[in-house]
């Protein structure tokens, strides 16, 4: 099958395919949802290894050629893996994830995995494959210029493991980038939150505006809400001179509770 520019399409080669299966650690009785299984190289490795793989896909034309050749294990979806219900999978056990990541709508993925996990339960773990610079910024650590809204929301809810590096070669037809195999352990908050919504909209505001201080890049959060941002920069205990990408979850987590009380007064 040709590869799809407009579906971000990159086949993996099947000798990385090997190596991927290898860094995953399948079990026998693992099931496993795939996103994107593409032309199949990683679906018919994975699954003599585990009890079930569930693969959804959005090329009907990749559906069409794979579903013919698929193993008994395995449930092939023609569809958009942004608008599946993971609830329905989630319901019959815990699911882990592997998945070669288009680079055009990774990021959206990764946020769909994560609300998955808070609002479902039910996913172990996530082994995928993305462009290197989307993984670097999965890893950010604070006061670096990766460190944004992704490696936040991310974080709060998975450890973050890099298990390969893979070369443009990797892929057929090679991409002009090179990418990476990162493992997401998904687990319990990394801080207790009054209101995770309040946590994520002020997490994306405050981001919009990186390079500005922090009384100034909250003043339009702050300001939605009816309050100032001086008196919340204070009662978290935060200098109000600092830019977001320096501040660690807990000084998040003590801004995003005062707004959150807000929010809540406000509401009351």
């Amino acid at each position: 099958m040709r590869a799809r520019k407009r579906f971000g399409q990159h086949f993996l080669e099947p000798a990385w395919a090997d190596r991927l299966v290898a860094a995953i650690e399948p079990r026998t009785e693992d099931r496993f949802l795939e996103i994107g299984p593409g032309t199949g190289a990683l679906t018919h490795r994975l699954a003599p290894h585990v009890r079930h793989v569930t693969a959804v896909e959005l090329d009907r034309d990749l559906v069409a050629a794979l579903a013919p050749r698929v193993p008994a294990n395995v449930t092939l979806i023609s569809g958009d893996f942004l608008e599946y219900d993971l609830g329905l999978l989630i319901a019959d056990g815990p699911v882990r994830v592997a998945g070669n990541l288009p680079y055009n709508v990774s990021s959206p993925i990764l946020f769909r995995l994560i609300a998955a996990h808070r609002d479902e339960g039910g996913l172990r773990d996530a082994t995928l494959m993305l462009q290197h610079e989307v993984a670097d910024r999965i890893q950010a650590t604070p006061g670096s210029r990766d460190y944004g809204v992704l490696a936040i929301l991310v974080q709060l809810h998975a450890d973050v493991h890099r298990l390969l590096s893979l070369p443009p070669g990797a892929f057929r037809p090679a991409p002009r980038v090179h990418s990476a195999v990162v493992r997401l352990r998904f687990r319990s908050p990394a801080v207790v939150l009054r209101d995770e919504a309040v946590f994520e909209a002020m997490v994306r505001s405050m981001f919009t505006q990186r390079r500005k201080t922090l009384l100034n890049a909250l003043r339009p959060f702050a300001e939605a809400l009816g309050t100032d941002p001086t008196v919340a920069l204070a009662s978290a205990h935060v200098d109000p001179r600092r830019r977001g990408e320096t501040l660690q979850l807990t000084e998040l987590a003590r801004l995003a509770d005062f707004f959150a009380a807000v929010h809540q007064r406000a509401v009351l």
